[in-house]
């Protein structure tokens, strides 16, 4: 056979790996804090992608959410996470980018929401489903970004 043929019959996207590379999850006031627990706590959410290319050619897609609540002017909880997934591609290098910030992190997303929300109740807090994300929006935003910073 030759490459062309090679190149036809692998999948253009191809997940090695998913992972937790690094958690933390706190909650400092435990349990004193539970007690105030009917309050409706405000919740902050930070998020964002990068990636790196591997020594043999795959890339590697981190997801890090960076979560925190507080209650009555308390920390509630602090939750830290990053989860990576492990790809090959198989599409041409233009392509390479918006996969890699959008359609990864879409495939993502569910794993990161379920282990966000069964941590938090295995700490005794109420789960917090994290709600959907419009991943091409976020990285049309970070394009323009990107293209403002480069004009100043």
């Amino acid at each position: 056979m030759d490459s062309d043929n090679d190149n036809q019959q692998q999948p253009a996207i191809m997940i090695r790996s998913q992972y937790i590379k690094d958690m933390s999850l706190e909650v400092p006031f435990a349990p004193e804090i539970f007690k105030e627990m009917g309050t409706q706590p405000q919740v902050h959410v930070d998020m964002g992608m990068k990636s790196d290319v591997q020594e043999d050619g795959s890339h590697v897609v981190t997801y890090n959410t960076k979560m925190d609540a507080d209650i009555n002017g308390k920390k509630l909880f602090i939750l830290e996470l990053a989860y990576c997934t492990n790809v090959d591609l198989n599409v041409p290098d233009e392509q390479k980018e918006p996969i890699l910030m959008i359609e990864i992190p879409r495939l993502m997303f569910p794993f990161v929401r379920n282990i966000v929300a069964e941590s938090l109740t295995s700490a005794g807090l109420p789960p917090l489903m994290l709600s959907p994300i419009d991943f091409t929006a976020m990285y049309q935003a970070k394009k323009a970004q990107e293209t403002e910073k480069n004009k100043a």
